[in-house]
């Protein structure tokens, strides 16, 4: 069987924004390991192929080994065609030809046996969908899914406990120096080959299990607290690393985190709090920076997403959500529910910012700029990523590009408002 993971419709990727405006929804982390880590895990295909937004496949090759946006891939074999906005538990690893949508008529999943493929090879993965959503069975009952960026990090410690009891791992196989103290039962910790934990650090896994992936760092006088998971390659400076965390690899994590999911790539070197935050890769959060993640009236937290518009997240305990490449400022105060786009310069005001600052915005004095331009955005982007070992390509600088001009429109409308505030001064 060959697993196709589909994510094409702009208007459901951007529930998930500013996380998707450069990777596809399957890549967002929630737990131990990403969403098409989980539906792999579950489905065990004997392939894998994809489909994602045009503007992506270029960059996305070169770091994946599966057929890119190749109609071939639908061919040949049997099929099971998800998006992964699907909760892996809720698809199907077996059964006949049928096809799940949701209330818009999306295709959740579609399983589509050899026998039953069209004759003809398909045009593209639209015709293709369009093909199955007439000639195979519909499914029931109708597939639970992750709706909103939020969703993931609400779900946090729930999926931290549950990806623990699936990876089957405990103990400790790399080095944990004395005195240490682990509070809970060693059998609901896991230290990987190559991590190490220096002395004077506290792994409390009463309430919860805690992973230090391979090569992680632990310094003195942190403490971690399960459910929660420390990527690969990640450093903890004396963090108060509270529950309900996902650290993605190579972050550089200090201060206080809570019910956080950080992609990966990421600079919270200092102090300052992060709570029920999801932030993505390539972010510096300066000395201090802290978001809210409750209102004082402990009311339902609502989010100013993309179209402007508040939407109700469900629960009064939401931080921020910040895109890739953003860096913020010594001492930046972030309000509940804040929006941060991508390639973001944001300078501290001394009070709580705005609600929703855009991509490729530079905030001064709290208002929205063009700052220094897209060519300086990308000079720092490739020095930052070759500090990791990685490389600004032509094909990021093109992705980003498209990010650019998809964003221009609510970005340069809070511009002229800045403009027009700032003559008034």
């Amino acid at each position: 069987m060959r697993l196709i993971l589909l994510d094409r419709s702009e208007d459901l990727r951007r529930r998930f924004h500013p996380l998707t405006l450069g990777r596809p929804i399957w890549d967002l982390r929630v737990g131990m390991t990403s969403l098409a880590e989980k539906l792999v895990a579950r489905l065990r295909p004997d392939s894998v192929a994809c489909f994602l937004p045009d503007y992506m496949a270029e960059a996305y090759r070169a770091r994946s080994s599966w057929p890119v946006n190749d109609v071939s891939a639908l061919a040949g074999d049997d099929l099971l065609v998800v998006d992964p906005r699907v909760k892996a538990n809720d698809v199907p690893a077996k059964g006949a030809s049928e096809v799940a949508l949701d209330e818009d008529g999306h295709v959740l999943y579609a399983r589509v046996s050899a026998a039953d493929l069209p004759a003809e090879p398909a045009a593209d993965i639209e015709a293709f969908l369009a093909l199955v959503r007439k000639t195979v069975p519909a499914a029931q009952p109708t597939p639970v899914t992750w709706n909103f960026i939020w969703d993931l990090m609400l779900a946090n410690p729930k999926q931290l406990t549950a990806d623990f009891a699936t990876a089957g791992r405990h103990g400790i196989e790399g080095t944990v120096e004395a005195p240490n103290a682990i509070r809970g039962s060693v059998r609901d910790v896991y230290v990987a080959p190559g991590a190490r934990v220096h002395p004077m650090v506290v792994i409390d896994a009463e309430d919860g299990p805690v992973t230090i992936d391979a090569n992680a760092e632990i310094h003195p006088f942190t403490r971690i607290v399960g459910p929660c998971y420390i990527g690969r390659d990640a450093v903890l400076l004396g963090a108060k690393c509270h529950e309900g965390n996902s650290i993605g690899p190579a972050c550089r994590i200090g201060g206080e985190v809570e019910n956080s999911i950080i992609q990966g790539y990421t600079n919270k070197y200092h102090d300052g709090f992060l709570g029920h935050a999801y932030v993505g890769e390539w972010v510096n959060l300066g000395a201090f920076t802290t978001n809210s993640d409750l209102k004082n009236d402990y009311s339902e937290v609502s989010v100013i997403m993309y179209d402007r518009r508040p939407t109700k997240t469900g629960s009064n305990k939401v931080g921020c959500f910040i895109g890739d490449h953003t860096k913020t400022s010594v001492g930046t105060l972030l309000n509940t529910g804040a929006y941060l786009g991508a390639m973001g310069l944001i300078m501290a005001t001394g009070k709580p910012l705005q609600k929703f600052i855009p991509s490729f915005a530079c905030l001064l004095e709290g208002v929205v700029t063009k700052g220094f331009g897209r060519k300086a955005l990308y000079q720092t982007a490739a020095r930052v990523m070759g500090r990791r070992g990685c490389t600004w390509t032509e094909a990021d600088e093109a992705l980003w590009n498209h990010v650019f001009e998809m964003t221009r429109a609510g970005r340069d409308d809070l511009i002229k408002k800045g403009r027009r505030a700032m003559r008034k001064i």
